[in-house]
């Protein structure tokens, strides 16, 4: 059975940084594609990037562009998000997915809906 388990997330003060992990398990494709996403409380979960476990090509949609940076270490078979610059409107629950539908991540692909595996989320508050 595939499971995602996120961690990294907790209280940190606007204009800092936090690193999120993403432990995976259990997936038996090949090739396969990984998200980032988020969800605030009223509102519907938004991507923020995505990586190819294959060659570690990254994806951002333009909003996301700047303050985070995704990577993959296939060793230890997980993946990070890095932010940075947080700010109040960060605040949400981050989860890792997992598309066995693709190989690489483009646009077309990036949609919650297109995902199979999910981890349970980890909070991320923003707060002075």
């Amino acid at each position: 059975q595939a499971q995602l388990v996120e961690s990294g997330g907790g209280l940190v003060q606007p204009g800092g940084s936090l690193r999120l992990s993403c432990a995976i398990s259990g997936v038996t494709a090949q090739g396969y594609v990984i998200g980032w996403f988020r969800q605030a409380p009223g509102k519907e979960r938004e991507g923020i990037a995505c990586i190819s476990k294959t060659d570690g090509s990254p994806y951002y949609p333009d909003s996301m562009r700047g303050r985070f940076t995704i990577s993959r270490d296939n060793g230890k078979n997980t993946a990070n998000l890095q932010m940075n610059s947080l700010k109040f409107e960060d605040t949400a629950v981050y989860y890792c997915a997992v598309d066995v539908g693709r190989y690489f991540c483009s646009a077309i692909g990036f949609h919650p809906l297109e995902f199979d595996y999910w981890g349970q989320g980890t909070q991320v508050t923003v707060s002075s």
